[in-house]
């Protein structure tokens, strides 16, 4: 059976998602950034969001799930990550200590929390916090974390997708927290086989530690496993 989806926007082509099956947009379907509208956090359905593309950015004030595909994606090579003289020394002499899978709920929890430049709220509400919490403990979400003398002072959280870790956030407390645990994010996926980390949309910080967009269908053909 083929894919079957309201269109709700004819235009921008933005579609609701039907809450009895879990299927998606296909990329040919695909136009503006926002793709679909709607659906639940049923693992399945998040796994497949993954699987196709797409991720969950926020829930709007009538409780539809926003779901995005961007035309330019963010992404890095772990290989292509950009250590500084700066942030090596960082690294060897400032103390942190890295772990993973250690801690995920509280690093979620702080990326929930955390104030961030220009932004009043986060879009990461209860709903995300059970969701991929349950996704860590399934075995699809995992963790970085960050600690200077005992305390959590950093961290990151993400999806598994075959060869792609689809990167949803991070947070710092301290100075150079967040480009550590990044730094060692790309370390351990050379060591695992990890092509390709998802970056989502573009920004300013990761685009200093190497990160660049790619268009959508780039990104698509590194979904399926062509480039």
């Amino acid at each position: 059976m083929g894919i079957k989806l309201q269109l709700l926007d004819k235009e921008n082509k933005i579609y609701l998602l039907d809450d009895d099956n879990f299927d998606f947009p296909s990329l040919d379907m695909m136009d503006d950034d926002l793709v679909a509208l709607g659906g639940d956090f049923h693992p399945q359905r998040l796994i497949n969001a993954y699987k196709n593309g797409l991720f969950p950015w926020f829930i709007d004030e009538l409780g539809y799930i926003h779901w995005y595909s961007p035309q330019k994606r963010m992404v890095l090579k772990p290989d292509e990550f950009r250590l500084t003289k700066s942030l090596k020394r960082v690294i060897k002499n400032k103390g942190f200590k890295i772990k993973s899978n250690q801690n995920f709920e509280a690093v979620i929890k702080n990326c929930a929390t955390i104030k961030r430049k220009d932004e009043d709220s986060s879009w990461i509400d209860d709903n995300f916090i059970k969701a991929y919490s349950y996704l860590y403990e399934i075995g699809y979400a995992y963790s970085i974390e960050c600690y200077l003398d005992n305390e959590l002072v950093g961290g990151l959280y993400g999806v598994m997708i075959d060869d792609i870790f689809c990167g949803e956030s991070m947070f710092s407390k301290v100075s150079n927290a967040s480009k550590v645990v990044f730094y060692h994010l790309c370390d351990q996926a050379k060591q695992n086989g990890i092509r390709l980390i998802d970056c989502q949309v573009y920004n300013e910080h990761l685009k200093s530690l190497g990160a660049y967009e790619i268009t959508r269908d780039e990104y698509f053909r590194y979904l399926k496993g062509s480039l």
